[in-house]
């Protein structure tokens, strides 16, 4: 085989791959994975670049490689919003697709990102073709709604500490030994919770201060659970 046609199979080979880790395509043929392959379009961020802004008309939508794109709106009073964190293996913007109006957000790297765009042309034509398809970004797009109503209870929590405490109480009922893993880097979680890294690592630093938790680079350590609920409940007002 010549060297351009194996480096072009190697390169459909390596699409192929990120497609089935992601759901909406885990259950398809490799047949099918190929062809949707085809047409992907691999794009490269740098840390802190922007791949789509609110009100652009939509390309299509787009599947996390590697890194995290943070999803988000701004304010009339320029404060920003955050949506929605998506990493390796998430799909959005898939509600874009049919959307007149385009992108209903703006879309950044938080940190050095691979995405694949999946053009809308295409994307159209095969849903057309394949109905099951259709129903799968359905059921993605509702999992994005879930997602996005649990933000919006966790942003009735009044400060930055009540928020972290809550996304610890949370992560940490599921985590080995009391250990959170932490899919991204600080500044990913900070974005989650909607703050700055700089509040974040002082927020982190008071919990550990108090013996609440240990923290590491990847990590945080929950040394006295049952304390951190207490005191999460001190901050709703329910103790």
């Amino acid at each position: 085989m010549p060297a351009t046609l194996r480096t072009a199979e190697l390169k459909l080979t390596g699409l192929v791959s990120s497609l089935r880790c992601c759901q909406l395509f885990s259950s398809l043929s490799a047949d099918d994975l190929r062809q949707i392959a085809a047409f992907a379009i691999p794009i490269t961020l740098a840390k802190g670049a922007y791949l789509f802004h609110e009100g652009e008309d939509s390309r299509g939508f787009y599947l996390v490689q590697s890194g995290a794109i943070n999803v988000h709106r701004v304010s009339a009073a320029g404060k920003e919003q955050v949506i929605h964190v998506f990493r390796t293996g998430e799909s959005f913007a898939e509600a874009a697709l049919a959307s007149p109006t385009g992108y209903p957000a703006n879309a950044r790297a938080v940190e050095p990102c691979s995405v694949l765009l999946l053009p809308k042309g295409p994307v159209l034509e095969l849903i057309g073709r394949r109905p099951d398809l259709a129903l799968r970004m359905l059921g993605s797009m509702s999992a994005h709604l879930r997602v996005l109503v649990g933000m919006l209870d966790d942003l009735t929590l009044k400060d930055v500490e009540t928020r972290l405490l809550n996304w610890l109480v949370k992560h940490g009922r599921n985590a080995p030994g009391g250990v959170i893993r932490l899919p991204g880097t600080k500044r990913v979680l900070a974005a989650e919770l909607g703050t700055s890294s700089e509040t974040l690592s002082r927020t982190l630093a008071r919990l550990r201060d108090r013996k609440f938790i240990a923290v590491a680079a990847r990590s945080i350590t929950l040394l006295d659970a049952p304390t951190l609920e207490t005191q999460l409940r001190r901050n709703l007002g329910e103790a």
